[in-house]
C-alpha cells in the first residue's frame, strides 16, 4: 500500500500528515520504493496501527 492507503487508514489525515507519521522510526519499513513513492505491507501498517493508533485500528 501506498501513502493514499495510509492515509485513509489514518482517519483521512493529509498527504503532508501520512509522509511525517510513514517517516517515523517506530513505523514499518517500506517494502520497496518506486517510482510512485514507498510501498509498505497492509499487514504491517495495520499491526502499527494497532499498536499505535488503536482507536482507529475498528475503522
Amino acid at each position: 500500500m501506498g501513502v493514499s492507503e495510509i492515509r485513509q487508514m489514518l482517519g483521512n489525515v493529509s498527504r503532508q500528515r501520512a509522509s511525517v507519521i510513514a517517516n517515523q522510526r517506530n513505523f514499518p519499513e517500506p517494502l520497496a520504493v518506486l517510482a510512485m513513492g514507498k510501498v509498505w505491507r497492509k499487514s504491517d501498517v495495520e499491526a502499527w496501527i494497532r499498536e499505535h493508533r488503536p482507536e482507529l485500528a475498528g475503522e
